[in-house]
């Protein structure tokens, strides 16, 4: 029996006239987390190693909360700097879970950076590599037989649930000193491609189609990563004479066709507390809070929309939490980086 959507027909429908539609179309983006500089790394992946830690981190990004079938992102990371040669160099690993009406994607990356000193700073030049899966719940596409708009047997629309996979590399340089730190970077740089096939169900089914000898013929639908470049940049402001920092930063993505940005505002106390404002281009204003004891750091967002959604939604909650270890990179246990950005 197939699962009857409401509103969630609407809203898988719009995914789908994205997304499906045409025979090679445009994949779900990136999330873009209000809280984007505690995972650097998701975004750009010269950012491995900018400091003397192993730090792991996750998160995870509830959208559009009253809002059924809404995305749902779940992002983990982890990196470290290493010596090799008598050089400095980065590591990391990420992965993303994504979830968006009746879509689901999974993607894994290994990050690689090679580190060197500039102008009293360090710049880093990483590539990542992994792969991209895409799935489609088609199974549970429900639309009404008496629905002006939309075409129950729209060949567009897979009747079966259907997934794929496609390699997925990208590329990032970021540069930190000790007044401030900027990066850039592209996701998705080889646009990768996911091809999915949908067997008909029979010769007579709904799901396709059949030759003159009344087997069954594939469906075939592809699913497009479109490249991603990312700009992100912030800076340490000691308040003179008391315990506070003023932290500003902002990043902006662009696939080439649509740009957008987010810009935040945060102050920190003693090393420890951290609380900020947001805006993101558009759409939401937020808030954020964060605190950061012996390694462990645990921070919370709220996204107030200022677009139509709001009608609908009560707003957007995101956390992230993690881990930071120090590391011993000489001989007298000196720690000759530092990061200015405390993650």
């Amino acid at each position: 029996m197939k699962t009857h959507l409401h509103f969630p027909i609407i809203y898988t429908l719009i995914f789908l006239s994205l997304a499906i539609s045409a025979p090679e179309t445009a994949a779900q983006g990136d999330a873009l987390l209000t809280q984007y500089w505690a995972l650097p790394t998701y975004y750009n992946p010269g950012a491995v190693g900018d400091s003397d830690n192993l730090r792991i981190r996750g998160g995870g990004r509830m959208q559009w909360i009253g809002v059924d079938n809404a995305p749902r992102s779940f992002i983990a990371a982890a990196d470290m700097p290493f010596k090799l040669f008598n050089k400095r160099w980065g590591a990391g690993l990420v992965a993303q879970q994504e979830s968006a009406g009746l879509f689901r994607n999974l993607t894994v990356n290994a990050q690689l950076a090679y580190k060197r000193k500039l102008f009293k700073g360090e710049i880093t030049i990483a590539l990542q590599a992994g792969f991209l899966n895409e799935q489609f719940k088609g199974s549970e596409v429900y639309i009404p037989g008496d629905d002006e708009y939309h075409d129950p047997e729209d060949d567009a629309i897979p009747k079966r649930d259907v997934s794929g996979n496609a390699l997925d590399l990208g590329l990032g340089l970021f540069y930190t000193h000790k007044k401030f730190w900027a990066g850039i970077s592209l996701l998705h740089a080889n646009s990768p491609t996911v091809t999915f096939t949908s067997d008909s169900e029979s010769s007579t089914g709904t799901s396709g189609g059949s030759d003159s000898s009344g087997d069954a013929i594939a469906k075939k639908y592809q699913f497009t990563a479109e490249r991603t470049a990312y700009f992100m940049a912030g800076s340490n402001i000691p308040v003179k004479n008391t315990l506070f920092e003023v932290i500003p930063s902002i990043i902006v993505r662009s696939d080439f066709t649509f740009t957008d940005f987010e810009m935040t505002g945060r102050v920190r106390y003693n090393k420890l507390f951290t609380a900020g404002i947001g805006y993101r281009y558009n759409d939401a204003i937020s808030i954020m809070l964060g605190a950061e004891i012996k390694g462990i750091f645990v921070g919370y967002s709220y996204d107030y929309h200022l677009s139509d959604i709001a009608k609908a939604s009560s707003g957007s909650h995101e956390l992230v939490a993690g881990y930071n270890l120090k590391l011993d990179f000489s001989e007298k246990n000196r720690n000759k980086h530092k990061s200015i950005r405390i993650m």
